[in-house]
């Protein structure tokens, strides 16, 4: 007998089932993807074979363990108190990660999820609400007045800017960033990104990453996070993620190892970078560091669209912050999930 069956309260669009087979014919039905993916599941094999993002190097393939799938999709539901019945919607591609484990989660713990086309307008039709839901910051920022049929959502797959976080501040849909890879099955932390407490008149609640149940987590020399998490992963996972730990439970995200730019003995982090230019640049841009006969890198700035005026003394920069040149991209190159390929964008431009 298959081990991976479904929760006895699990429903998908609304409808109940009382076997594998019969969800499967449903699901053929719905979706060629949805179908493919609880094949996969269903089977005797004990993991399933899913794709990293390829955001950060070539996209592989590797084997997920399902015990460690449901391990993940557990401590998801006790981290938000997400028991039986919860309602949830699916706008995610279940050709990845995230869209996998949103299935997961329901037919594990015996959810109601609802399931829509994972384009970039996610709740354009929708009028019913939802306890809980995921999404990728693009689709977060075109749902941005329909937020409220959503009460707990977590947004992985990307930054969420400045821009947006300030958007979403005052909704009462409760949203979270998540930390996380393919090798952990989604998140292993979330963050807090909205409806902020006051502790005096100048100065907000501060909000760092936190870690789900079972994990443990710190540091290696490089200052990178090192993850324990033996319910998701056989392994310990050593990180290029440079953190500051805030507590046993806790950290702060400050960089990309891999990413940072030594420039004149000045080690620059592009993503604190990003977070100041944010404030004044609408479209899709990123720093980045060149060889420079003087500097080792210089700092630089790419922005996707049609040229226009950067006023950098309009933020916080330090001085080596300010980047030294400016180049404008027509289109960033992205990988499938639409994160942006940096190297590949670089080599689009003349230096």
């Amino acid at each position: 007998m298959n081990r991976y069956h479904f929760h006895k309260n699990f429903k998908l669009n609304g409808i109940s089932f009382s076997s594998n087979a019969e969800l499967l014919i449903y699901a053929q039905e719905l979706s060629f993807e949805i179908h493919l993916f609880l094949q996969s599941w269903f089977s005797n094999d004990d993991f399933i074979i899913v794709e990293t993002s390829g955001s950060t190097g070539v996209p592989k393939e590797i084997k997920l363990l399902k015990k460690h799938m449901v391990n993940s999709a557990c401590a998801t539901g006790d981290y938000f108190d997400l028991k039986e019945n919860t309602s949830a919607l699916l706008c995610l591609s279940v050709n990845y990660i995230a869209g996998k484990m949103m299935f997961i989660r329901a037919l594990s713990l015996g959810w109601h999820l609802d399931v829509v086309h994972p384009d970039i307008h996610p709740l354009k039709d929708l009028k019913k609400k939802y306890d809980f839901s995921a999404m990728v910051p693009l689709q977060v920022e075109h749902s941005i007045n329909s937020l409220n049929l959503i009460k707990t959502l977590i947004v992985g797959g990307g930054v969420v800017s400045p821009n947006l976080q300030q958007k979403i501040q005052h909704s009462c849909c409760v949203v979270f960033a998540t930390y996380g890879m393919t090798e952990t099955i989604t998140h292993i932390a979330v963050k807090k990104l909205n409806n902020f407490k006051k502790i005096n008149s100048s100065h907000v609640e501060n909000s760092y990453y936190k870690i789900l149940p079972n994990i443990e987590i710190y540091k290696d020399i490089r200052d990178c996070l090192v993850i324990n998490a033996p319910k998701v992963s056989n392994k310990i996972i050593f990180t290029n993620d440079i953190v500051s730990l805030i507590s046993e439970t806790q950290f702060q995200w400050m960089g990309r190892f891999d990413t940072v730019i030594n420039s004149g003995g000045v080690k620059l982090h592009p993503e604190k970078i990003e977070e100041k230019l944010a404030k004044i640049i609408a479209s899709r841009f990123f720093v980045a560091g060149i060889s420079d006969s003087k500097l080792g890198k210089k700092l630089i700035l790419v922005i996707e669209g049609n040229p226009q005026e950067i006023n950098t003394m309009n933020v916080s920069l330090s001085k080596f912050e300010i980047p030294k040149e400016i180049y404008f991209v027509d289109k960033f190159v992205e990988t499938k999930t639409r994160k942006i390929q940096r190297t590949k964008t670089l080599n689009l431009i003349r230096f």
